[in-house]
């Protein structure tokens, strides 16, 4: 089996402002034996977004308009790389973003894995969930440190990413992977307002509910995991709006 890690390098969050300025992958193989494995080094390809490359996004990345003049448009490449022949799945480390572009069109309606939201479920503990502070936090084995480098390019990062999601198919089964991928993300802290920061685990359940109730904010993945570290406590799971009304 072979699954397909891919990075996207862009101008701008959407095809609405901004396009996509470089893609890589890096795949990760199932033996005969059932062992995971990395098989080759990461692949990368410069692609013309079809607007400017602000000087924001080249700060983050260092590609420049003279880098992609030549390059080929991202619908006319997508193909090739999100449907190669034997890929089964592909993955992403916080694949919402990447999804954008990685449209099912193009992709073949392939299924995904988040290794965001499952590093946030296998390894809760982490100092940060973000592909580079798993890097340095977990460094993984046979990990070449030259090939992860430099951040925040595409080949590099999809290599890192990749790394983690071999260690994660040891530690839980693929359709696992998937079903975490696909539900909200089960937060360790608190990602902003006045908790912000707090474990969850630290918060009382009158904390827990005001979440629920809207009162900062409706993040997905915020009510999610409030609702689920109520479950976890053994109450109610039900916002207060929803206990008042009965259901």
């Amino acid at each position: 089996m072979r699954l397909r890690v891919i990075d996207l390098e862009t101008t701008g969050d959407s095809f609405t402002n901004g396009g996509v300025v470089e893609v890589g992958w890096q795949d990760v193989v199932q033996d005969a034996d059932g062992v995971w494995y990395l098989p080759a080094g990461p692949g990368a390809r410069l692609i013309q977004p079809g607007c400017p490359i602000s000087a924001v996004t080249s700060a983050i990345h260092h590609i420049i308009d003279e880098d992609v003049v030549e390059a080929p448009g991202w619908a006319e490449t997508a193909p090739e790389i999100l449907q190669a022949e034997g890929v089964m799945a592909l993955a992403a480390h916080r694949a919402a973003f990447e999804k954008r572009w990685c449209t099912p069109q193009l992709t073949g309606r392939a299924r995904w894995i988040c290794t965001y939201k499952c590093a946030l479920r296998l390894w809760p503990d982490a100092p940060s969930h973000s592909n580079q502070g798993l890097r340095y936090w977990r460094r993984p084995s046979g990990l070449d440190r030259a090939t992860g480098l430099p951040a925040h390019r595409a080949g590099p990062d999809a290599y890192v990413t990749a790394h983690h999601l071999r260690d994660m198919l040891v530690l839980a089964s693929m359709d696992q992977l998937f079903a975490w991928s696909e539900e909200p993300a089960l937060l360790v802290r608190v990602p902003s307002g006045a908790l912000r920061g707090r474990r969850w685990v630290e918060l009382d359940e009158a904390q827990l509910r005001r979440v629920l109730d809207g009162e900062f904010g409706h993040n997905p993945d915020m009510m999610f995991t409030a609702r689920a570290e109520l479950v976890r406590r053994g109450g109610s799971a039900a916002a207060p709006q929803q206990m008042r009304l009965g259901v």
